[in-house]
């Protein structure tokens, strides 16, 4: 058989896979936009405040833009009506911190820049026409400098960075500008007064029109965080010892820990907005935002912890059966009350309630590390010779151990955020069970003469008993004969 090689059908091979790809282009095309379209759709989902934040941002683009079309209002400002528009979309942010932030910061970096700009072509007018480029170019030399090495300082670099950056731009603008344009004084007052409207309509749209709020958003972050890492060790118990139902399981809750590793950033960037906001809703104007700063470090260490627990769940180091019954129990009961502490503490963060519930799981935890430790000395006694086999097993239980070192600074922060802040207090919905008396006291019969009669001697009460609630009660030492 004889296999045809001729120049028309190597010529005929690019046309028909240029055909096919433009015969298939449209089904791509629309595969892209339905994908477009359902990434739009998720992205409004996930937060709806997206969509109103750019609502908020065409709102405020549009009452900005009457500078130009109201003839009033364009003979006040001309042309310097331009920068009204250029501020608002540069300061409006997605929170009300930022915009305040960006607001404040550009206002006073445009006046002390005008000013100083103003101030700096007058020295140098006085320097004659061949001096006075020399005298501006100084002037500019050094205040660009030194104002850009302050931007390396961490406290400006967090919260005035934005305002450095316009200082400079606006004093190189006014005193450049200045060498060739006359009535300079006239300039700067324009572009400040139209920089004020821009950022009066962005406060104005931003914090009445669906104000999201930073500090609000660092509130939640921080509630949210703590609650994966409860879900987290609520659930480990039962992964680790596989008591659970299984690999078809919903395990979601075994990824949770690790949006808590990387939260710092955003966490400190809400804490500085926060501190621009005014008071609003449940938050005070000088509202301790720095201790919520310190509650996610706090967690951050947690979550490092839990991270080199997760490592253990699916580890093929196979601990000796008769070791891991032995410390089931112990582990089990330290995470999950590990977990309910956590989850205690998150609830009265997101309720700004005082935390008392969570102080008796984090009692408990440290009861079952007590009774960990006692196992553990019992077993290496046991197993001398399979210290190498169990050792994985006894660093789950360190591990453990260090967790409720974690939860413990957490609850402590937590309860001093909570008097800080001045969380109210929640009076429980069911009344306390009365604590039973301990078995501190004595029974002896005593036979006196033909009746037989049995003398209880109390030596002590619970502390929690009031002498006040039943008179006829017995009190301490007392004799009772029945």
């Amino acid at each position: 058989m004889e296999i045809d090689h001729s120049p028309v059908q190597g010529k005929a091979m690019p046309f028909s896979r240029a055909r096919g790809l433009l015969e298939a282009l449209p089904g791509k095309a629309e595969a892209e936009v339905i994908g477009f379209a359902k990434s739009v759709r998720k992205l409004g989902q996930d937060d709806p405040r997206r969509i109103i934040h750019s609502l908020k941002v065409g709102l405020a683009l549009s009452v900005v833009s009457l500078i130009y079309y109201l003839r009033p209002l364009y003979k006040s400002f001309g042309e310097a009506g331009i920068w009204a528009v250029l501020t608002v979309v540069v300061i409006f942010e997605f929170t009300v911190g930022g915009t305040l932030s960006k607001s404040f910061n550009r206002g006073l970096a445009t006046l002390l820049a005008g000013a100083l700009g103003l101030g700096a072509q007058h020295l140098a007018s006085l320097s004659g026409e061949k001096g006075q480029p020399v005298v501006l170019g100084i002037f500019v030399f050094l205040l660009a400098a030194a104002s850009t090495f302050t931007r390396f300082f961490p406290r400006i670099k967090a919260r005035y960075d934005y305002g450095v950056l316009i200082f400079i731009l606006t004093f190189s603008m006014v005193s450049v500008s200045g060498y060739r344009v006359e009535e300079l004084v006239v300039l700067a007052s324009q572009r400040l007064s139209t920089i004020l409207v821009g950022g009066a309509i962005c406060i104005v749209v931003s914090v009445c029109i669906c104000p999201v709020w930073a500090g609000e958003n660092l509130h939640n972050s921080v509630a949210s965080n703590i609650e994966n890492l409860a879900s987290y060790l609520e659930g480990f118990g039962g992964e680790y010892f596989q008591s659970g139902q299984g690999s078809n399981s919903d395990r979601s809750f075994l990824e949770g820990y690790k949006k808590v590793l990387n939260s710092k950033p955003a966490e400190d960037t809400m804490a500085n907005l926060a501190r621009w906001e005014p008071g609003h809703g449940r938050f005070g104007f000088r509202h301790p935002w720095k201790q919520y700063l310190k509650i996610g470090a706090l967690s951050r260490q947690c979550a490092y912890q839990i991270e080199i627990l997760n490592g253990y769940i699916n580890s093929d180091n196979q601990v000796p059966l008769e070791f891991r019954c032995k410390i089931q129990e112990s582990c089990t009961q330290i995470s999950s009350e590990c977990g309910k502490a956590l989850k205690s503490l998150a609830s009265a963060i997101k309720t700004m309630t005082i935390p008392s519930s969570a102080n008796v799981h984090v009692e408990n935890s440290k009861t079952a590390v007590k009774e960990l430790q006692i196992s553990l000395k019992a077993v290496s006694l046991e197993h001398d010779q399979e210290l190498l086999a169990i050792l994985p097993g006894a660093t789950v239980a360190s591990i453990l151990v260090e967790i409720v070192i974690s939860v413990e600074k957490i609850s402590e922060s937590v309860h001093e955020l909570s008097n800080v802040a001045h969380f109210k207090s929640v009076e429980p919905t069911v009344s306390p069970e009365k604590p039973q008396l301990l078995h501190r006291g004595a029974i002896n019969p005593v036979l006196d003469g033909d009746s037989d009669h049995v003398v209880i001697t109390i030596h002590e009460t619970s502390a929690g008993s009031q002498e006040n609630e039943n008179p006829k009660a017995p009190k301490i030492g007392q004799r009772v004969e029945l």
